[in-house]
């Protein structure tokens, strides 16, 4: 009896399906894949319960007619791609045609779909992978995928799903990763009937990771626009001070498809070496356009890894994109202060009103003494003469004295105006006494008379007249220096402002004035990364250590090929390595900086840097060690500095862009406009 059999059917799909759909998340991403694959440009998902009951995916795409929907479910069915010669150029996210055979295998779907210009639609009914419905009906033009009831003829791969909340923490996830590669869709996510996810689909990058992830990740994030050998990068990186606990907000997207690259992965996190705190990891949202002929993405059933024909290439392409991004667009952490008010309008603006209380009088008052009461003027004549009456004024009676000569002496020696505005001649010894007398008549002035002062006023003289130039009013051009037709003047760059150290914070803090900028730095973070700096420059060729007998050192094949190929880098780094038999190597001689640590693991690490192409393969060992030098040399806070020496360190570190962040990733230095510090003291609004 043969014990070989050919499996059944159903048993067959069972199997292929767990490849494919392992949990929820899974089927929404197959079926996003293709509405996205569709054209669509409006794509809503629900889910409830996690999506273990129920999975709605509805988009606006060209549908599927009513004779290929049967054909769709079958496995290997596809439109993607016909010859095999289209593997070599897949543009799609979906092309090997068992995602609906893998769904429809584990659950229960419904399809209402509908062709524009059609007039019904499809509504079709397959249950595990046995068709129960094919008719017509009516429905919006696209395609809604309804899934029910995921694992309900497999129950011990339900056992293995999550709570619901965690299940739809998976789903959420991805929605996020199709979100941020498609920012010209707009994607509309709801769990457990709440909208959670929605975005504009406006083809905006930035649109895309603000709607995912807030206001606050959104501003924290650096442009990236580069080009190298073929492959163009762009997207976002993010700013050194607002890196993440840990790897999940690195997101790479390969010609629009969420793929995992530890390439990639390694070529980010070496543009941010020596800039990052411990425990920190950088996030990223970068599009990476490559030709199709260059990837491979039939590599897993999930298409979520991909294999590069030069991963070396690729590794340079992310890191030359970062670290230029890094270097042109970071700048100083620049501190704002807080806009609040903190103080009311009423104390700000309210003016005491004025005290119009009349004192009550309780003495008897006499009328016989009372003045007469004025005479009613006439009405005023309003002809070619103006009135002016001139109130009369009371002085109160002031000494005049002359100044001594000792006084004399002192004003001469000084340069106090006031002081000097005393000295005048005694022209007048008696008092002035109060204006008394009889209130003064109004005088009359008439037109002639300010037509005759105002003739009187000297006018300015008028410039010569230029030959050929009429008069013109004052525009934006006549705020803009002429040049001479026949010299040819060449303009200079303004002088960029230099700093200047005003004092110093608690003896760690140097504050310096840049122009419209105050400048807080930390003088031992800026001495520190200085220091660091100019160690490594001096390292390119190390100092070797030989052993008077070879140490052999057994490597795994991938790091003993990786290390053998990169022989002459090895020797400049301060290592004497020969080749042995496969997979040992003979370590002759180390760098004298390493001291007695043991080379096994040293070399390990070498070659391991080696095989993730890492433009930079020097062991965090020596970036250890380098710190430890650096920060031991460096100046210490509360140590008391010169203003020279503030001076000399602010004009060493100020403009250097590789100064930005200590070795350990603390800033160096910080700023705060003038405008900031204005606004505080209410000199502008």
């Amino acid at each position: 009896m043969s014990e070989i059999k050919v499996l059944s059917k159903e048993v067959s799909e069972l199997i292929a399906a767990g490849e494919v759909i392992d949990r929820p998340a899974s089927i929404i991403k197959e079926l996003l894949e293709n509405a996205i694959d569709a054209g669509a440009n409006v794509i809503t998902v629900e889910i409830k319960n996690g999506g273990r009951t129920y999975i709605r995916v509805t988009d606006n795409g060209k549908g599927i007619s009513k004779e290929d929907l049967p054909i769709a479910f079958l496995r290997h069915a596809t439109s993607k791609i016909s010859v095999k010669n289209d593997l070599d150029s897949i543009m799609t996210l979906g092309f090997r045609g068992e995602a609906l055979a893998s769904i429809c295998a584990v659950s229960k779907v419904d399809v209402l779909t509908k062709r524009p210009g059609e007039d019904y639609g499809t509504h079709y009914v397959i249950e595990g992978a046995v068709e129960k419905t094919c008719e017509e009906c009516g429905c919006p033009d696209g395609t809604t995928f309804v899934v029910r009831d995921i694992f309900y003829n497999v129950p011990a791969r339900l056992k293995f799903l999550k709570k619901d909340v965690s299940e739809g923490n998976f789903a959420a996830d991805l929605v996020t990763k199709l979100t941020l590669s498609h920012p010209e869709i707009s994607f509309k996510f709801i769990r457990d009937n709440k909208v959670e996810i929605l975005t504009a689909g406006d083809g905006k990058i930035y649109s895309a990771v603000y709607s995912v992830y807030g206001r606050d990740f959104a501003n924290s994030m650096l442009e990236v626009d580069y080009t190298w050998q073929g492959m163009h990068i762009t997207g976002f990186t993010v700013k050194p001070l607002s890196a993440k606990p840990n790897r999940r907000f690195q997101n790479f997207f390969v010609n629009k498809r969420y793929v995992k690259s530890r390439a990639c992965a390694a070529a980010l996190e070496e543009a941010y070496r020596n800039l990052l705190m411990t425990g920190k990891f950088p996030a990223c949202v970068l599009y990476i356009d490559i030709p199709p002929n260059t990837i491979d993405v039939n590599v897993h059933p999930t298409k979520i890894e991909v294999r590069f024909s030069d991963e070396k290439l690729m590794h340079e392409a992310v890191f030359f994109a970062v670290k230029n991004s890094l270097m042109k667009n970071d700048r100083p952490n620049e501190m704002h202060l807080e806009n609040k008010r903190n103080f009311t309008d009423r104390e700000l603006f309210d003016i005491p009103k004025k005290d119009n209380s009349v004192q009550l009088k309780f003495a008897m008052e006499d009328n016989s003494q009372k003045p007469a009461a004025p005479k009613p003027q006439a009405d005023k004549v309003y002809d070619n003469s103006y009135s002016y009456q001139k109130p009369a004024p009371t002085l109160k009676t002031v000494e005049s004295r002359s100044i001594t000569e000792e006084e004399k002496e002192k004003l001469s020696g000084s340069d106090d105006m006031f002081l000097a505005s005393l000295e005048q001649p005694a022209k007048k010894e008696t008092a002035i006494t109060e204006l008394s007398g009889p209130e003064p008549k109004p005088h009359k002035v008439t037109v002639e008379e300010i037509n005759k002062a105002i003739s009187e006023i000297p006018l300015p003289e008028e410039p010569e007249e230029q030959s050929g130039e009429a008069f013109k009013f004052i525009d934006a051009q006549s705020f803009t220096k002429k040049k001479p037709v026949s010299v040819i003047v060449e303009e200079k760059e303004p002088e960029k402002p230099k700093p200047v150290v005003v004092g110093e914070l608690f003896k760690t803090y140097v504050v310096a004035q840049v122009g419209d900028e105050m400048i807080l730095m930390d003088k031992h973070a800026a001495h520190e990364r200085y220091i660091f700096e100019r160690i490594k420059s001096d390292a390119e060729q190390l100092e070797t250590q030989m052993f008077l007998e070879p140490i052999m050192v057994l490597l795994s094949y991938d790091e003993y090929d990786a290390l053998t190929a990169n022989l002459d880098k090895v020797s400049q780094l301060g290592f004497e390595i020969e080749p042995d038999v496969a997979p040992t190597v003979a370590v002759k001689g180390v760098p004298i900086i390493l001291g007695d640590d043991n080379p096994a693991d040293i070399i390990s690490e070498l070659a391991k840097n080696f095989i993730e192409n890492k433009l930079n393969p020097q062991i965090e060992l020596f970036d250890d060690l380098y710190h430890s030098i650096a920060c031991k040399a460096a100046i210490k806070a509360n140590d008391t500095n010169s203003g020279i020496e503030l001076q000399a360190l602010v004009n060493a570190v100020y403009g250097q862009e590789n100064i930005r962040y200590c070795p350990h990733g603390r800033p160096v230095m910080i700023t705060l406009t003038k405008r900031d510090i204005e606004k505080q003291f209410r000199r502008v609004l």
